[in-house]
């Protein structure tokens, strides 16, 4: 496993395929008042690209030119917040995209546990470490343990989504997943302009 550190922007050039697992991290759960400061992610090679961004410019011309390319999906675990987060700071629409959290609730009915760790265990035998998600990643110098665990998060989400797949289509429920997945742009918008809680679809 490789992890290349890149500040500011992905380099020029570099190729992701067709599909990209991508995760972010940023200083809190308010997109208002927390700001983006990391996107990782990885082709599903084993490899692993970690943009610390500029924050206060976020200029990223390479980053938004992949989050906005049509012809690469985008695989996020809780799709829902990084979209509306790549919306906020880097002002691009992120599609197409795939969401695993929303996979596994329409699939895995059998539990209430629906967070990457537990997929990563249960659907790739794997055990990942959360020992870094609550740490300060807008430090100017990101720690070896940082790099590593934001690596982590991107380096299985292609297995997982290849698992899931297999489910929804044994369930009867690939066509409403992608449904559900082609709406997460629109329901990220929601959220930044005011509805984060609110159902608009209620009586």
């Amino acid at each position: 496993m490789a992890i290349t550190l890149h500040k500011g922007d992905l380099p020029d050039g570099l190729q992701f395929g067709t599909s990209v697992a991508i995760d972010t991290e940023t200083m809190g759960l308010n997109p208002e008042r927390d700001p983006l400061c990391v996107v990782q992610l990885s082709a599903g090679d084993g490899n692993a690209h970690i943009v610390q961004l500029d924050r206060g410019t976020y200029n990223a011309p390479n980053l938004r030119a992949l989050m906005a390319n049509p012809d690469v999906l985008k695989i996020f675990h809780f799709a829902r917040f990084d979209v509306a987060m790549m919306q906020r700071y880097l002002g691009v629409v992120t599609a197409p995209v795939y969401c695993t959290k929303i996979a596994s609730k329409l699939v895995r009915t059998y539990t209430d546990r629906h967070g990457l760790k537990d997929l990563a265990r249960e659907l790739v035998n794997v055990d990942m470490s959360k020992q870094q998600q609550s740490s300060d990643w807008g430090a100017r110098e990101l720690t070896e343990a940082q790099l590593a665990y934001a690596a982590s998060d991107v380096l299985h989400l292609h297995d997982i989504k290849a698992v899931l797949d297999g489910m929804l289509a044994r369930e009867g429920r690939a066509e409403l997943a992608r449904a559900c997945f082609a709406f997460l742009p629109v329901r990220a918008a929601l959220d930044l302009a005011g509805w984060p809680e609110e159902d608009i679809f209620a009586h």
